[in-house]
């Protein structure tokens, strides 16, 4: 893959994540080849400034920070995908298109269901019609779904479905661009993730809280994440969406080896509205349609029989479930350790 962005034009909606932000910086290393551009599009201007000052390694700026962007290799535009117009212009002189804006949080997007819709299917919509009626040549999208759009019960998992649906259908629709997908699992030390969650409250010497005894949850870092996103671009056929094969872990598991035997609780709370007890990345039903993919990856072949290709022999037998892979107490401190020993710190994993 050592040439894969070399020379290209890229854009990255969401681009001020958290995903977003390891992504531009993956794609800026030239590990894959050297992009000509990386545009982050997004309608938080404050997130891309200190994202721009991140980036260029200073402090404060001035306006003159702004109004030199157009001559660098990392660009930002404001626009929002939920706007028809602001896509269609963002889409401008554009090779890849990573797809990461999204309303991911499960409470937030139960209380605005709309606002979810509006954000994670419109905003898909957009994007493939303005390809489509503009006829943009546009190599590859990238859409950026979760394992809770896997047999989703909350409208955040639902919205993701029907969105990695919406790309998928975009083949038909734009034949002269592919319209691929990565699914992925709970992101370590991501923003609003169990990690920094847990590691705050045994900051403040407890209790650290769990929804359930029995939850489990997929693990992966965002480097994970932008690997799986990488082979997904290098090998997809179109419609394919591309699943990392990812150990999971038992929360209270997780809980113990950071509390690592000091005096703190554990006080379960019960399981929150929306919530699953164990996470799929792959359905029994998607399992048919499922083979090995690229860098380790599952590769989920899509149901339009206009894109379909034969599966010999399918990669699973059943559900690829977050309560199958487990990691015992050991091999998840080894994972941690060997994962993100500087976002959790090391004396957290002291064997």
């Amino acid at each position: 893959m050592t040439s894969l962005f070399e020379g290209k034009r890229i854009l990255v909606t969401g681009g001020t994540g958290s995903l977003g932000q390891v992504l531009v910086k993956r794609l800026l290393s030239g590990e894959n080849g050297l992009p000509e551009s990386v545009t982050v599009f997004s309608r938080d201007e404050a997130k891309q400034h200190y994202m721009r000052l991140d980036f260029t390694q200073r402090s404060s700026a001035t306006d003159e920070i702004i109004f030199e962007n157009s001559q660098q290799r990392l660009q930002f535009k404001l626009g929002d995908v939920r706007d028809f117009h602001s896509m269609v212009d963002a889409l401008r002189d554009i090779d890849i298109v990573f797809c990461a804006a999204a309303l991911k949080q499960v409470p937030s997007c139960e209380y605005a269901p709309w606002e979810a819709c509006r954000t994670n299917i419109e905003g898909a919509e957009n994007l493939v019609r303005a390809i489509s009626e503009f006829r943009i040549p546009i190599d590859s999208v990238v859409g950026i779904s979760t394992d809770k759009a896997c047999k989703p019960v909350n409208v955040m998992g639902m919205t993701k479905a029907i969105q990695e649906r919406v790309y998928i259908q975009g083949n038909l629709r734009a034949p002269h661009t592919r319209f691929i997908a990565a699914r992925y699992g709970n992101v370590l030390a991501s923003r609003g993730s169990v990690i920094p969650l847990f590691l705050d409250q045994i900051a403040k010497g407890g209790p650290v809280t769990i929804t359930t005894t029995e939850m489990t949850r997929f693990l992966l870092t965002l480097d994970d994440a932008v690997d799986t996103i990488f082979s997904a671009v290098a090998s997809a056929l179109p419609g394919e969406t591309y699943i990392p094969h990812c150990p999971s872990a038992k929360m209270t598991d997780l809980a113990d080896v950071l509390i690592e035997g000091r005096d703190i609780d554990i006080v379960v709370t019960g399981i929150r509205p929306g919530e699953k007890v164990h996470e799929s990345l792959l359905s029994a039903e998607e399992a048919a349609r499922t083979v090995v993919g690229a860098g380790g990856c599952f590769a989920l072949r899509p149901m339009l029989p206009e894109l379909a290709h034969p599966v010999d022999e399918p990669a699973l037998v059943g559900e690829f479930s977050s309560d199958t892979s487990l990691m015992d107490i050991q091999e998840l401190k080894a994972f941690l350790g060997e994962k993100m020993p500087a976002a959790i710190g090391q004396r957290y994993l002291e064997t």
